[in-house]
């Protein structure tokens, strides 16, 4: 009977409780993911940073550009560099796509929506007239947290006024590794 006892107080401390799904994650460095999901010819990689928060100013001549700096929030960051043309002048060409998040919490954001995580687009080339950065106001942005330490990332986008490559991305990331699944 002894024994008996002592096996259940043995069993009973060394038993752990899962993970729930609705834990609290956080990303504590930043963590780079190289994208399978990307437009030919080019190279995607997304990021996510934490403590940090994201504002758009307007430069003298009214164009938007982006200013990052420390917060409470974790900055979505999602960059497509086009391969440049070899001996080509002013080839380069760059699309990024910005939101604010907090990892803590599912989104479904459609829309006039996106706004609440200052969703912009950034088109980086030599294009007179179409460069720059955007407020994204069609599209859906939804983020679910997974088992463990996997997000869910869901985008789809469209750009009324300037030409895009990049209009979805779908990658499930690891905030604890360097890695997508």
């Amino acid at each position: 009977m002894k024994n008996l006892l002592i096996i259940c107080v043995v069993v009973l401390v060394s038993c752990k409780t899962s993970k729930p799904v609705n834990s609290v994650i956080t990303a504590s460095e930043t963590i780079f993911v190289q994208s399978e999901n990307c437009p030919e010819n080019g190279n995607c990689v997304l990021e996510l940073i934490p403590n940090k928060t994201i504002t758009f100013k307007k430069d003298e001549f009214g164009n938007l550009y982006p200013v990052i700096s420390e917060g409470s929030k974790t900055l979505f960051k999602y960059t497509f560099t086009k391969n440049p043309i070899s001996e080509t002048e002013d080839s380069n060409y760059t699309e990024i796509v910005y939101a604010e998040l907090n990892l803590n919490e599912d989104l479904k954001l459609q829309n006039e929506a996106l706004k609440n995580i200052k969703m912009h687009y950034g088109r980086l080339c030599f294009c007179k007239g179409e460069s720059g950065y955007f407020p994204i106001e069609r599209g859906v942005f939804n983020l679910t947290k997974m088992e463990g330490d996997l997000v869910k990332i869901d985008v789809d986008f469209i750009m009324k006024k300037i030409p895009q490559l990049v209009s979805e991305i779908h990658e499930t990331v690891s905030l604890k590794s360097n890695t997508t699944n």
